[in-house]
């Protein structure tokens, strides 16, 4: 699939995108040649003082709106709104996210991790897939290492993005070359964000918080924004259909794919032998 990996021309849709590191993907493909971008977010001011100051320098390219992940009617409303504005929606990237496994806002985090973003997965797959007239495009569903590491302290957060990492695998096998979409994961190891402040009042369990900070503090390598932007910016010129990415401890982006389908592939064989593997 030929052109996949060029920026220029291309309408972006990201969420998540007024701050943090979706504010960094806008303005890479930005600087990159994009031809517009879309930027979905709940927090209204960030998201207008972010398109004022790149319509400044990208004239009439960026345009915000107001967006809950977990609101379905309000999810399709902006999806809709974006198309009308742009024609169309070439490259769909699913930024969103909450790192809170506390008692008050765990069921809102998990609707934002996964919910939203199966249901905008859903939409951009039927609005790209040339087979239904569409014009193709890419999908990139942002996880993490905690999809694939045993967390205790953040077991609801690292749940959904187990979720994430299954689903976009999943349904990423199910897409022929003949519909022109690739749908791939992004995989970040800790990152300097605002998920990463005030982890101790992040946890399920309070008697887990200063656990978690010092684990932090003497454990992980904590990686500048920098580099998870450039690893999503890289996955999308490089990328390919059910491919997988890990970006950790500022290396460059790495292609996982063959070890996770490795792990699928033993535990699927252990259990049923004669299914085919896809």
């Amino acid at each position: 699939m030929s052109g996949f990996g060029k920026v220029e021309g291309k309408t972006f849709l990201i969420t998540g995108g007024a701050s943090g590191l979706g504010a960094g993907y806008v303005e890479s493909f930005l600087k990159d040649g994009a031809k517009s971008v879309a930027i979905l977010d709940i927090s209204e001011q960030a998201g207008k003082a972010l398109v004022e100051k790149l319509n400044k320098v990208y004239p009439g390219k960026v345009i915000f709106i107001k967006w809950d992940v977990s609101n379905e009617e309000n999810l399709i409303r902006a999806f809709n709104e974006v198309v009308e504005k742009f024609k169309t929606v070439d490259v769909l990237i699913n930024n969103a996210g909450i790192m809170n496994d506390s008692s008050h806002i765990w069921r809102k985090a998990s609707e934002v991790n996964y919910l939203g973003l199966v249901s905008l997965t859903l939409k951009g797959i039927k609005h790209m897939n040339k087979e239904e007239g569409g014009k193709g495009g890419t999908i990139i569903n942002v996880a993490s290492v905690a999809a694939f590491m045993k967390n205790p302290f953040l077991p609801i957060y690292a749940g959904a993005k187990a979720a994430v990492l299954q689903f976009t695998h999943s349904i990423a096998s199910g897409l022929t070359e003949d519909t022109g979409v690739r749908v791939m994961t992004m995989c970040f190891g800790a990152t300097d964000t605002p998920l990463l402040h005030n982890l101790d009042k992040l946890v399920y369990d309070q008697k887990f918080g200063k656990v978690l900070l010092d684990l932090v503090d003497d454990d992980y390598i904590i990686q500048k924004a920098e580099s998870a932007i450039k690893g999503v910016v890289d996955t999308f010129k490089q990328g390919y259909n059910k491919s997988v990415w890990l970006v950790a401890d500022d290396k460059p982006v790495q292609d996982i794919t063959q070890l996770i389908n490795n792990a699928y592939e033993k535990i699927q064989k252990a259990i049923y032998p004669s299914m085919p593997f896809y």
